[in-house]
């Protein structure tokens, strides 16, 4: 049976942007956080700077957010690998190649060659001890998933799931959700150990804004202060309550409960990476929130958004 996770609330599990930042990183979530103890997050800016992974019972996928990142990493074994992740423009121009690291493992990240100071990475964390082999997962390997319809279509990249990675716990992916769109829906949870019905995961879900094409010029402008919605609420194995106003840089931790929808705004394309981890099998099982298990049902008479699959050119602009 699984014990019941108490909450606080919006101070415990929302965490607005630079307020977990720690050392070289601007977002550094870790089991010294009250009630967290399955995943950890990093993200940070390169600054013309090195950034350093100790090696850890942690397994740890390199994920780049803006532009590239060169990896210097040493396994347990004393083996040396030098991996150069191309990386992306932004998040919202299609997946990226990230690197695997095993439990054991430490590593420098920088950016390559004369790029120091433009790129972003970030750095999804599970415990572990099982040693997988280090590995690099090319932007061609990622599935490319459309999930919902209608105004819940989104995108989902399958940066570490288990169909594309071995992995001991560590589940990664990123969802683009078109402005306007809902995701995260219907509201849903995965807090219980419920054979073949329901896993048990830790979730943490670190957004991203960026005005969608055809936006107003305000849109972009220094005081628009864009922000979405996200939502989260109590289920019968975890008390939490959010109904949050979230902005680029944001952390969300969702230790269990009905959480969703994460609703991007009409002039505003939405981002957020997703780590997940549990104490239980390596398998993303979830249980829709009952009074809005009509929903799924409704996707058979829509059709999906016609903005997606999401791509970008080079100008911002959708093709």
């Amino acid at each position: 049976m699984t014990e019941r996770t108490t909450a606080t609330g919006r101070e415990t599990w929302f965490h607005p942007r630079a307020s977990l930042a720690r050392d070289d990183w601007d977002v550094v979530v870790d089991a010294s956080l009250d009630g967290w103890q399955h995943t950890g997050l990093r993200t940070a800016d390169f600054r013309e700077r090195e950034l350093e992974l100790p090696a850890g019972e942690v397994e740890r996928l390199i994920v780049p957010l803006e532009g590239g990142c060169l990896v210097r990493a040493i396994t347990e074994d004393g083996a040396v690998h030098e991996v150069e992740l191309e990386g992306r423009a932004s998040v919202f121009d299609g997946p990226t190649d990230c690197l695997y690291l095993p439990p054991g493992t430490s590593a420098t990240l920088s950016a390559p060659g004369t790029a120091a100071g433009t790129g972003r990475v970030a750095v999804a964390e599970a415990p572990a001890t099982t040693r997988h082999p280090l590995r690099r997962i090319g932007r061609d390997e990622v599935p490319v998933e459309l999930r919902g319809r209608g105004r819940a279509s989104r995108q989902v990249h399958d940066l570490g799931t288990p169909a594309v990675l071995d992995a001991e716990r560590l589940i990664v992916c990123e969802v683009i959700t078109p402005a306007g769109n809902w995701s995260s829906y219907p509201p849903h949870k995965h807090d219980e150990e419920l054979p073949d019905r329901e896993s048990q995961l830790e979730e943490i879900y670190y957004f991203e804004l960026a005005p969608a094409p055809g936006a107003p010029a305000a849109a972009s402008g220094a005081g628009a202060d864009p922000y979405a919605l996200f939502a989260a609420a109590s289920s019968a194995a975890t008390e939490i309550e959010l109904d949050e106003r979230v902005r680029a840089g944001d952390t969300a931790l969702v230790p269990g409960g009905f959480h969703g929808p994460a609703v991007a705004p009409p002039t505003h394309d939405l981002y957020y990476l997703n780590v997940m981890a549990g104490p239980g099998d390596r398998v993303w099982r979830i249980t829709d929130e009952p009074a809005h298990e009509w929903v799924r049902e409704a996707w058979q008479h829509e059709a999906a958004d016609d903005r997606l699959p999401y791509i970008r050119t080079t100008n911002g602009a959708r093709p």
